[in-house]
């Protein structure tokens, strides 16, 4: 058992059967559970091209929570893969199955093969916020600095 964090309990259910593995921790200390391709036939991907990868199972991710879905590093690094709406979120109430939107980034068209890890899941607790509309807010420092205001 990993000392990371709080353990919190979410249902999942496979939902066909295929190479793809059901989400796991890869090591002790890893956040991000690895998500597999549930595809029965390799998937080729030129380049710039984005595709709907299926994964096999749905989740309950209980209320208060979200599931992010984020890229896997060594995939961008190596292969320029990457999750063009990372993260991703899974919603508390979603029950369908979950898929990754997976783009190539690289020069080169890339494989991805039934079974292969394509990114991470990661479960956070989340706040639901109640807005207020307000005619001014507090000043700050910063004030309405946009993209780049603290670099020098």
């Amino acid at each position: 058992m990993s000392d990371v964090g709080e353990v919190v309990r979410v249902r999942i259910r496979r939902l066909r059967d295929c190479a793809a593995e059901l989400p796991r921790y890869m090591t002790d200390g890893a956040v991000g559970m690895d998500l597999a391709a549930a595809i029965d036939s390799a998937i080729t991907l030129v380049p710039g091209q984005r595709t709907l990868v299926p994964c096999g199972f749905a989740i309950a991710i209980p209320r208060g929570y979200e599931g992010q879905v984020r890229p896997r590093s060594g995939l961008a690094l190596r292969q320029g893969i990457s999750i063009p709406n990372s993260p991703g979120t899974i919603d508390p109430d979603y029950r369908g199955e979950v898929a990754v939107l997976l783009v190539n980034l690289a020069a080169e068209s890339v494989r991805i093969e039934p079974g292969q890890r394509i990114a991470q899941l990661v479960v956070c607790p989340v706040v639901r916020c109640e807005l207020e509309e307000v005619d001014e807010l507090d000043a700050t420092v910063r004030g309405g600095g946009g993209f780049g205001h603290t670099s020098s």
